[in-house]
């Protein structure tokens, strides 16, 4: 049986440390089925009244993260 933590001192309880998930990422990105990191586009919040329709219309679909960044976004949303 494993102490509490009243039984250590320096605050090691033995088993192995969990891997969270980045609460911001995960609100920000997806995975696709094929393992892809898909992402909103930027640029379509605010300030809408300026930007031309046609604009606004190409902002609005979701696209895939770049390759650059693909391996980091990942690490942010495993669990």
């Amino acid at each position: 049986m494993v102490p509490g933590p009243e039984g250590r001192r320096d605050g090691d309880w033995g088993g192995a440390v969990k891997k969270k998930t980045k609460k911001a990422a995960a609100k920000r990105f997806r995975l696709t089925g094929k393992g892809r990191v898909r992402r909103r586009r930027a640029y379509k919040s605010h300030i809408l009244t300026k930007k031309a329709p046609k604009r606004k219309r190409h902002l609005r679909g979701a696209t895939l993260a770049s390759h650059a960044d693909e391996r980091r976004l990942k690490a942010l949303l495993s669990a």
